[in-house]
Protein backbone atom coordinates (compact mmCIF):
# COMPACT_ATOMS: atom_id res chain seq x y z
CA UNK A 1 0.00 0.00 0.00
CA UNK A 2 1.25 3.33 -1.19
CA UNK A 3 1.77 6.32 1.18
CA UNK A 4 -1.10 8.05 -0.73
CA UNK A 5 -3.47 5.05 -0.32
CA UNK A 6 -2.81 5.53 3.31
CA UNK A 7 -3.37 9.27 3.31
CA UNK A 8 -6.65 8.44 1.47
CA UNK A 9 -8.01 5.86 3.52
CA UNK A 10 -7.69 7.81 6.52
CA UNK A 11 -9.42 10.96 4.99
CA UNK A 12 -12.12 8.35 4.13
CA UNK A 13 -12.69 7.07 7.66
CA UNK A 14 -16.53 5.98 8.19
CA UNK A 15 -19.54 6.92 11.03
CA UNK A 16 -22.63 6.36 11.89
CA UNK A 17 -24.46 9.01 9.55
CA UNK A 18 -25.61 11.66 12.01
CA UNK A 19 -29.40 12.35 12.12
CA UNK A 20 -30.48 15.77 13.12
CA UNK A 21 -32.89 16.59 16.27
CA UNK A 22 -32.52 13.09 17.78
CA UNK A 23 -31.12 11.89 21.02
CA UNK A 24 -27.87 13.06 21.71
CA UNK A 25 -26.54 9.78 20.93
CA UNK A 26 -27.73 10.24 17.44
CA UNK A 27 -27.39 13.55 16.99
CA UNK A 28 -24.35 14.74 18.83
CA UNK A 29 -22.82 15.32 15.35
CA UNK A 30 -25.39 18.02 14.56
CA UNK A 31 -25.89 19.40 18.18
CA UNK A 32 -22.37 20.09 18.35
CA UNK A 33 -22.10 21.59 15.15
CA UNK A 34 -24.63 23.82 15.68
CA UNK A 35 -23.41 24.84 19.09
CA UNK A 36 -20.14 26.07 17.24
CA UNK A 37 -21.55 27.96 14.83
CA UNK A 38 -23.53 30.33 17.04
CA UNK A 39 -20.61 30.44 19.40
CA UNK A 40 -18.75 31.00 16.36
CA UNK A 41 -20.86 33.33 14.83
CA UNK A 42 -21.68 35.77 18.07
CA UNK A 43 -17.95 36.18 18.56
CA UNK A 44 -17.81 37.17 14.63
CA UNK A 45 -20.42 39.94 15.02
CA UNK A 46 -18.63 40.97 17.95
CA UNK A 47 -14.74 41.04 16.21
CA UNK A 48 -16.01 42.71 13.14
CA UNK A 49 -17.59 45.88 14.60
CA UNK A 50 -16.03 49.04 13.98
CA UNK A 51 -13.51 47.08 12.26
CA UNK A 52 -11.64 49.28 8.96
CA UNK A 53 -11.76 47.96 5.70
CA UNK A 54 -8.71 45.96 6.34
CA UNK A 55 -10.36 43.86 8.82
CA UNK A 56 -12.89 43.15 6.30
CA UNK A 57 -11.09 41.76 4.16
CA UNK A 58 -9.21 39.58 5.92
CA UNK A 59 -12.07 38.18 7.55
CA UNK A 60 -13.42 37.69 4.07
CA UNK A 61 -10.40 36.16 2.42
CA UNK A 62 -9.89 33.78 5.75
CA UNK A 63 -13.61 32.71 5.04
CA UNK A 64 -12.62 31.91 1.36
CA UNK A 65 -9.88 30.12 2.15
CA UNK A 66 -11.27 27.94 4.49
CA UNK A 67 -13.82 26.74 2.27
CA UNK A 68 -11.43 26.05 -0.34
CA UNK A 69 -10.01 24.18 1.44
CA UNK A 70 -12.47 22.02 2.15
CA UNK A 71 -13.97 21.89 -0.82
CA UNK A 72 -10.78 20.65 -2.19
CA UNK A 73 -10.81 17.78 0.18
CA UNK A 74 -14.03 16.91 -0.74
CA UNK A 75 -13.73 17.02 -4.53
CA UNK A 76 -10.89 14.68 -3.68
CA UNK A 77 -12.54 12.02 -1.40
CA UNK A 78 -15.47 12.11 -3.78
CA UNK A 79 -12.69 10.64 -6.84
CA UNK A 80 -11.29 8.58 -4.76
CA UNK A 81 -14.45 6.93 -3.93
CA UNK A 82 -14.99 6.19 -7.31
CA UNK A 83 -12.17 4.86 -8.39
CA UNK A 84 -10.74 8.14 -8.90
CA UNK A 85 -12.81 8.93 -11.37
CA UNK A 86 -14.18 12.42 -11.17
CA UNK A 87 -18.12 12.84 -10.15
CA UNK A 88 -19.68 16.33 -12.21
CA UNK A 89 -22.90 15.90 -9.71
CA UNK A 90 -20.52 17.15 -6.93
CA UNK A 91 -18.96 19.99 -9.46
CA UNK A 92 -18.86 23.08 -6.95
CA UNK A 93 -20.77 25.61 -8.21
CA UNK A 94 -23.88 24.90 -6.52
CA UNK A 95 -25.75 27.95 -4.51
CA UNK A 96 -24.16 26.94 -1.70
CA UNK A 97 -20.80 26.69 -3.10
CA UNK A 98 -20.68 30.29 -4.61
CA UNK A 99 -20.24 32.39 -1.27
CA UNK A 100 -16.50 30.91 -1.45
CA UNK A 101 -16.18 32.83 -4.88
CA UNK A 102 -17.65 35.47 -3.70
CA UNK A 103 -15.69 36.36 -0.14
CA UNK A 104 -12.97 35.68 -2.44
CA UNK A 105 -13.64 38.51 -5.03
CA UNK A 106 -14.54 40.74 -2.44
CA UNK A 107 -11.66 40.50 -0.75
CA UNK A 108 -9.25 41.28 -3.07
CA UNK A 109 -11.39 43.67 -5.48
CA UNK A 110 -11.10 47.54 -5.08
CA UNK A 111 -14.17 48.72 -6.20
CA UNK A 112 -16.29 49.68 -3.60
CA UNK A 113 -19.76 49.64 -5.16
CA UNK A 114 -18.41 45.87 -6.12
CA UNK A 115 -17.37 44.84 -2.39
CA UNK A 116 -20.80 46.29 -0.78
CA UNK A 117 -22.65 44.26 -3.01
CA UNK A 118 -20.93 40.85 -2.64
CA UNK A 119 -21.11 41.76 1.07
CA UNK A 120 -24.99 42.29 0.98
CA UNK A 121 -25.30 38.75 -1.02
CA UNK A 122 -23.15 37.36 2.15
CA UNK A 123 -24.99 38.70 4.88
CA UNK A 124 -29.01 37.97 2.73
CA UNK A 125 -28.53 35.27 0.37
CA UNK A 126 -25.55 33.31 2.14
CA UNK A 127 -26.88 33.69 5.36
CA UNK A 128 -29.99 32.08 4.11
CA UNK A 129 -28.28 29.47 2.80
CA UNK A 130 -26.19 28.98 5.80
CA UNK A 131 -29.02 28.63 8.60
CA UNK A 132 -30.92 26.80 5.73
CA UNK A 133 -28.54 23.66 6.25
CA UNK A 134 -27.50 24.11 10.03
CA UNK A 135 -30.91 23.99 11.11
CA UNK A 136 -32.36 21.37 8.59
CA UNK A 137 -29.92 19.07 7.67
CA UNK A 138 -32.30 16.46 6.30
CA UNK A 139 -30.30 15.27 3.08
CA UNK A 140 -26.57 16.26 4.11
CA UNK A 141 -24.93 13.96 6.27
CA UNK A 142 -23.34 10.39 5.01
CA UNK A 143 -20.98 8.29 6.66
CA UNK A 144 -17.66 9.72 5.73
CA UNK A 145 -16.54 11.31 8.70
CA UNK A 146 -14.43 14.30 6.46
CA UNK A 147 -17.22 14.90 4.43
CA UNK A 148 -19.90 15.68 7.55
CA UNK A 149 -17.34 18.03 8.86
CA UNK A 150 -16.97 19.73 5.53
CA UNK A 151 -20.57 20.13 5.15
CA UNK A 152 -21.08 21.83 8.73
CA UNK A 153 -17.87 24.02 8.66
CA UNK A 154 -19.42 25.05 5.08
CA UNK A 155 -22.56 26.01 6.13
CA UNK A 156 -21.89 26.73 9.48
CA UNK A 157 -19.14 29.36 8.22
CA UNK A 158 -21.62 30.67 5.50
CA UNK A 159 -24.09 31.21 8.70
CA UNK A 160 -21.14 32.73 10.82
CA UNK A 161 -20.07 35.18 8.18
CA UNK A 162 -23.55 36.07 7.68
CA UNK A 163 -24.31 36.92 10.74
CA UNK A 164 -21.18 39.10 11.61
CA UNK A 165 -21.46 40.71 8.20
CA UNK A 166 -25.38 41.74 9.19
CA UNK A 167 -24.90 42.99 11.59
CA UNK A 168 -21.83 45.36 11.15
CA UNK A 169 -21.24 45.39 7.15
CA UNK A 170 -24.50 45.21 4.99
CA UNK A 171 -26.42 48.65 4.58
CA UNK A 172 -29.67 48.30 6.11
CA UNK A 173 -31.59 49.39 3.57
CA UNK A 174 -34.62 47.97 1.65
CA UNK A 175 -32.25 49.14 -1.51
CA UNK A 176 -29.29 47.25 -0.44
CA UNK A 177 -31.18 43.62 -1.73
CA UNK A 178 -30.82 45.27 -5.20
CA UNK A 179 -27.08 44.86 -5.52
CA UNK A 180 -27.33 41.45 -3.96
CA UNK A 181 -29.78 40.26 -5.91
CA UNK A 182 -27.50 41.27 -9.00
CA UNK A 183 -24.79 39.19 -8.05
CA UNK A 184 -27.18 36.20 -7.10
CA UNK A 185 -28.67 37.03 -11.14
CA UNK A 186 -24.40 36.37 -12.36
CA UNK A 187 -24.53 33.57 -10.92
CA UNK A 188 -27.40 31.95 -11.70
CA UNK A 189 -26.57 33.11 -15.06
CA UNK A 190 -23.41 31.79 -15.26
CA UNK A 191 -24.69 27.91 -13.83
CA UNK A 192 -27.04 28.21 -17.05
CA UNK A 193 -24.41 28.46 -19.00
CA UNK A 194 -22.49 25.74 -17.35
CA UNK A 195 -25.59 23.49 -17.31
CA UNK A 196 -26.12 24.30 -21.55
CA UNK A 197 -22.18 23.74 -22.37
CA UNK A 198 -22.56 20.44 -20.25
CA UNK A 199 -25.54 19.27 -22.03
CA UNK A 200 -24.21 20.26 -25.28
CA UNK A 201 -20.59 18.49 -25.12
CA UNK A 202 -20.43 15.53 -22.35
CA UNK A 203 -23.93 14.78 -20.95
CA UNK A 204 -22.49 11.81 -19.71
CA UNK A 205 -23.03 12.36 -16.28
CA UNK A 206 -25.60 14.56 -13.54
CA UNK A 207 -24.51 17.82 -13.82
CA UNK A 208 -27.31 20.38 -12.39
CA UNK A 209 -25.47 23.43 -10.99
CA UNK A 210 -27.79 25.49 -9.15
CA UNK A 211 -30.56 22.74 -9.80
CA UNK A 212 -32.12 24.47 -12.78
CA UNK A 213 -30.99 21.98 -15.04
CA UNK A 214 -34.12 21.67 -17.39
CA UNK A 215 -32.86 17.80 -18.24
CA UNK A 216 -33.02 16.84 -14.80
CA UNK A 217 -34.72 19.30 -12.92
CA UNK A 218 -34.89 20.17 -9.30
CA UNK A 219 -35.23 18.51 -5.96
CA UNK A 220 -36.38 21.90 -3.80
CA UNK A 221 -38.62 22.51 -1.69
CA UNK A 222 -42.09 24.54 -3.42
CA UNK A 223 -39.88 24.91 -6.65
CA UNK A 224 -40.12 21.46 -7.74
CA UNK A 225 -43.87 21.42 -7.60
CA UNK A 226 -43.63 24.86 -9.87
CA UNK A 227 -41.14 23.76 -12.46
CA UNK A 228 -43.10 20.97 -14.24
CA UNK A 229 -46.42 23.73 -14.73
CA UNK A 230 -44.53 26.28 -16.45
CA UNK A 231 -41.80 26.95 -18.89
CA UNK A 232 -38.26 26.75 -17.96
CA UNK A 233 -37.32 30.33 -18.84
CA UNK A 234 -40.72 31.05 -16.33
CA UNK A 235 -39.36 28.60 -14.06
CA UNK A 236 -35.72 30.46 -13.59
CA UNK A 237 -37.34 34.09 -13.24
CA UNK A 238 -39.59 32.50 -10.62
CA UNK A 239 -36.20 30.55 -9.20
CA UNK A 240 -34.66 33.79 -8.73
CA UNK A 241 -37.57 35.83 -7.52
CA UNK A 242 -38.09 33.25 -4.63
CA UNK A 243 -34.39 33.11 -3.61
CA UNK A 244 -34.83 36.86 -3.51
CA UNK A 245 -37.80 37.20 -1.05
CA UNK A 246 -36.07 34.65 1.49
CA UNK A 247 -32.90 37.07 0.79
CA UNK A 248 -34.87 40.41 1.58
CA UNK A 249 -36.51 38.57 4.55
CA UNK A 250 -32.64 38.16 5.79
CA UNK A 251 -32.49 42.08 5.28
CA UNK A 252 -35.36 42.87 7.51
CA UNK A 253 -34.61 40.71 9.76
CA UNK A 254 -31.29 42.61 10.11
CA UNK A 255 -33.06 46.13 10.53
CA UNK A 256 -35.52 45.39 12.82
CA UNK A 257 -32.36 44.03 15.07
CA UNK A 258 -30.56 47.28 14.40
CA UNK A 259 -33.17 49.40 15.68
CA UNK A 260 -33.18 49.28 19.25
CA UNK A 261 -28.95 49.15 18.81
CA UNK A 262 -29.51 52.95 16.92
CA UNK A 263 -31.63 54.02 19.01
CA UNK A 264 -29.80 53.35 22.32
CA UNK A 265 -26.88 54.92 19.81
CA UNK A 266 -28.42 57.82 19.79
CA UNK A 267 -29.86 58.18 23.30
CA UNK A 268 -25.94 58.12 24.54
CA UNK A 269 -25.05 60.57 21.92
CA UNK A 270 -23.36 63.84 23.21
CA UNK A 271 -26.18 66.37 22.72
CA UNK A 272 -24.77 69.83 21.10
CA UNK A 273 -25.47 73.10 23.12
CA UNK A 274 -25.79 76.78 21.33
CA UNK A 275 -22.63 78.22 21.83
CA UNK A 276 -22.91 81.62 24.53
CA UNK A 277 -22.08 84.68 23.34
Amino acid sequence: MTTIDRIMQFLNGEMTRPVPYQSLSESWFHYLALAVAITAAVLAAISLRNGGEKRLRRFLLAFAALLLSFEAYKQLIFSYQAGWSYQWYAFPFQFCSTPMYVALVAGLTKNDKIRQALVNFLGTYGLFAGLAVMFYPNDVFINTIGINIQTMVHHGAMMVVGVALLANKVKLTSKSILGATAVFAVLVGTAILMNTAYNAWMGDATFNMFFINPVYGTHLPILSQIEPLVPHPVFVVIYIVGFALVAYLMLLIGIVAHRPLDRKARSVAPRRTAARP
